[in-house]
């Protein structure tokens, strides 16, 4: 359809609102349903024709127009409404000719309340004979014929309003997505979590490596950061005493857009006090089995083509290991010396930066050559220091932490550690990331100095981790964007 169909075609409705708004309220607010559409199908899905003769249901159901056919003196109709849809089925005789003649003049897309009885057709499907028809919002705009295709992807994100009108699938992604979240704030709440909030802007972005939006508090006259995670304030509450605490938070990351990255994203983020990362890789299965019972009925689902299963123990494999494993052709010791590990990368088309050690390297080839082919749930631990600012040295080897990333489908969802809890090899962290923020690396931390003295009073041994909620919830309704489950994903404006 052209834009100049599609302006005819406005005026045309716009033409028949006015005739509304002559004869009366337009837009009237005083209709009642007594049923759901789905809940008729429900309670009256094991009725046949006879039955329902017999019972005389009444009921009254609005919604959205969804098609019609007008057949002479009958005509059928579908409504729609959040829960469903349903047949309606008109006759001239039952409803009069004026009611009949404003039935036709009706456009999809139309916002009608309908009262009648509930029948079986003589093809036996459930519908409503209708007494009585009002038209409760007149639809400007027409619906797509067709709403499919790569092509109206675009379109989709931007309109998701009718996405969901069209698109029955695209509602139960979103309806999952809220059971997930529902689920994981049960299983924290089971567990003795108490749910907090923490600031979503921020005198010193910090929690993460990430580049940070920046904003302006005029009446403070100061500039802030939108979050970009809420970790350094939850361990703030673990040294003041709440041993359990979680947020499942919105963060804000000033980063590229891709299928796995929208800037404004929601993360479940949590820390225990006298824990550490193995106790939250068993903490983080069983969670991950009762949210996928919970919400899908079983362990075991498709992703993206992929078999993925969460029945079994999660593999768990150092980084260094992993890179073994998928790169037979590389040995250890060559990633052991920074030199031989950078021709490595160089080999792998990885662009390097100078200031870039050993373990960023390691990281990066990780990320190059193994990430993708991580499909089953599998732990990756023992991350370098240098990548993992906050995160515990290893007691038997200070070059790497305490720290794992799950990933499933090629992706990584969790990211979760033994804090690091020393005061003074914090502060130092701190300073390092502090001068590679100097050098260029926009990335790089802040030195918060309220934290480091909220340190000074005493974190006790603690296990913190993050998990990306969008992405479980891609993983979990087999979607392969991001954008697939955000409701509104951040795009470039249409002009």
């Amino acid at each position: 359809m052209t834009e100049q169909d599609d302006n005819q075609l406005i005026a045309q409705r716009r033409e028949k609102l006015q005739g509304v708004r002559a004869s009366g309220i337009a837009f009237p607010n005083d209709f009642r349903r007594t049923h759901l559409t789905a809940g008729i199908h429900e309670q009256y899905a094991e009725h046949d024709k006879e039955d329902l003769e017999s019972m005389a249901v009444e009921a009254s159901v609005c919604g959205r127009l969804m098609f019609k056919r007008v057949q002479g003196k009958v005509s059928f109709a579908g409504l729609k409404d959040g829960s469903g849809s349903i047949q309606l089925f008109l006759q001239r005789d039952n409803l009069g000719d004026e009611a009949y003649a404003s039935f036709k003049s009706l456009d999809i897309g139309d916002v009608v309340g309908a009262e009648g009885m509930v029948f079986r057709t003589n093809r036996g499907e459930l519908s409503l004979r209708v007494n009585s028809l009002r038209l409760l919002t007149k639809s400007l705009r027409s619906l797509p014929e067709k709403w499919h295709g790569l092509s109206d992807t675009e379109i989709r994100y931007r309109q998701r309003y009718v996405d969901l009108i069209m698109n029955d699938d695209i509602g139960e992604v979103f309806r999952k997505r809220s059971a997930i979240v529902e689920s994981i704030r049960r299983f924290m709440l089971k567990h003795g979590y108490l749910e907090v909030e923490t600031p979503m802007m921020q005198p010193i972005p910090g929690g993460a490596v990430a580049r940070p939006f920046i904003t302006y508090h005029n009446a403070l006259d100061m500039q802030l950061y939108l979050r970009i995670a809420p970790e350094l304030y939850l361990k703030r509450l673990v040294v003041g005493g709440i041993e359990r605490v979680f947020e499942i938070n919105r963060n804000f990351r000033n980063e590229g857009l891709s299928t796995r990255h929208n800037p404004e994203f929601t993360m479940l983020e949590f820390y225990a006090a006298y824990a550490d990362y193995n106790d939250l890789m068993d903490f983080t299965e069983r969670m991950f089995r009762e949210v996928a019972d919970n919400v899908l009925g079983e362990l075991s689902f498709q992703y993206q083509g992929h078999d993925i299963d969460f029945a079994p123990s999660f593999h768990r494999v150092s980084l260094k290991q992993a890179i073994l494993d998928h790169n037979p052709d590389i040995e250890a010791a060559q990633l052991e010396e920074p030199a031989r590990a950078a021709d490595i990368a160089l080999r792998f088309g990885i662009q390097l930066k100078d200031s870039y050690g050993l373990g960023k390297i390691q990281l990066e080839i990780f990320e190059a050559t193994v990430e993708e082919r991580l499909i089953q749930p599998t732990f990756v631990t023992q991350f370098p220091a240098e990548v993992s600012p906050l995160a515990r040295r290893n007691d038997d080897d200070a070059f790497v932490t305490d720290r794992f990333e799950l990933f499933v489908g090629g992706r990584e969802i969790v990211n979760g550690f033994s804090e690091l809890n020393d005061a003074e090899d914090q502060a130092e962290r701190f300073r390092q990331q502090a001068a590679d923020k100097d050098a260029g690396d926009d990335e790089a931390m802040h030195y918060d100095a309220d934290y480091i003295r909220a340190l000074e009073y005493g974190l006790p041994p603690t296990a913190g981790e993050g998990i990306g909620i969008d992405r479980l919830v891609m993983l979990l309704t087999d979607s392969a964007s991001i954008r697939d489950v955000i409701l509104f994903p951040q795009m470039r404006p249409e002009n």
